[in-house]
């Protein structure tokens, strides 16, 4: 009586080698993706923690601004003094960072300019004021203003 050899049915070692050649490339280019979509989301969470910072620092600014019967910047020791009958609020602006008694903004800021009606002023009263922010950051600015009040026009 003669055997009779039974063929399994199965992939080739060739076959196999391909189909892993073919899986480490696929495997490999979803990393590749998957990491520049970590950078990039690491990049917008950076740019709307920075947003959010400075449009919380205009409100504050502008708030404080509006709420004021006058602003003074001292040059010496880089303070900006709100003030009305009921209030006085102090900023300290450093070259990295602005603080606000107890909150601190951490916006570096390039260029900063003081105005009294519509003049530049280095330091006294002031009604307007303008920081510019790093070249790298797209120059972003802050630019608030306030209308003066009647004792502005007396004491000048």
């Amino acid at each position: 009586m003669i055997q009779r050899i039974k063929k399994v049915r199965a992939f080739t070692i060739n076959e196999m080698l391909v189909v892993l050649l073919l899986t480490t490339i696929v495997v490999g280019i979803g990393f590749a993706v998957l990491q520049l979509i970590q950078r990039q989301m690491g990049g917008i969470h950076r740019n709307y923690g920075h947003n959010t910072e400075l449009n919380l620092l205009r409100q504050s600014l502008w708030i404080d601004f509006n709420q004021s019967d006058g602003v003074w910047y001292d040059s010496k020791s880089g303070q900006l003094f709100f003030a009305n009958e009921i209030k006085e609020v102090t900023y300290h602006i450093h070259k990295d960072k602005v603080i606000k008694e107890t909150d601190t903004f951490g916006i570096p800021f390039r260029e900063h300019h003081f105005f009294f009606k519509g003049e530049v002023q280095k330091e006294g009263e002031i009604d307007a004021l303008d920081f510019i922010g790093p070249k790298g950051d797209g120059s972003q600015r802050l630019f608030v203003f306030k209308t003066n009040a009647a004792t502005s026009a007396v004491n000048k």
